[in-house]
């Protein structure tokens, strides 16, 4: 999982406050393993520092300041850039590939192309590694049968995404 991109993804839908940030971070991907401030505030220094992030107005809290950051053109093509590429195909895929058709959806991007384009490369991975079973040892064909199946599962859960889009969509724009 990206922080400084997903944080990036959420930062263009709205500005927002660090607090709303990992608000909607825990609550959109951070089941079972919540984003600590820290971590937030210090990716936010460095987005800032990179100038993929500005501060638009500082408001005085109740303890530190209240600082409302905007993503700059150079956090939104970086966005962009990382919503289109394919994730390299591999175990446990579904996080990165879950957060890119959430935040797809909630900045009104093609979500459905997204799934296409990662479907074509788990295709090709799975061409690959039925060459390697075919023309491999009994320890390749086990390994290439292992990747093989996560890969099936990957697409399983790319079809039964792509079918609740409409859904998803809805959920998570409202």
């Amino acid at each position: 999982m990206s922080v400084p991109l997903t944080l990036l993804g959420l930062l263009e839908r709205e500005p927002s406050h660090g607090y709303d940030l990992k608000r909607d971070y825990d609550a959109f991907f951070g089941r079972g393993k919540p984003l600590p401030f820290g971590q937030v505030y210090s990716t936010l220094s460095r987005l800032a520092r990179d100038g993929k992030v500005v501060i638009s107005d500082v408001a005085p809290g109740s303890g530190p300041d209240r600082k409302r950051y905007i993503i700059t053109d150079l956090g939104a093509t970086e966005v962009e850039q990382w919503l289109t590429q394919p994730v390299d195909p591999e175990p446990h895929l579904q996080t990165v590939l879950f957060a890119k058709v959430v935040l797809a959806l909630m900045l009104d991007r093609p979500a459905a192309e997204y799934l296409d384009t990662q479907r074509r490369a788990h295709l090709h991975r799975m061409r690959e590694l039925t060459e390697i079973k075919r023309a491999g040892s009994l320890v390749d064909a086990l390994l290439a049968d292992h990747g093989l199946y996560h890969l099936e599962a990957d697409l399983r859960w790319i079809e039964m995404t792509g079918a609740r889009l409409d859904a998803l969509r809805k959920e998570v724009r409202s």
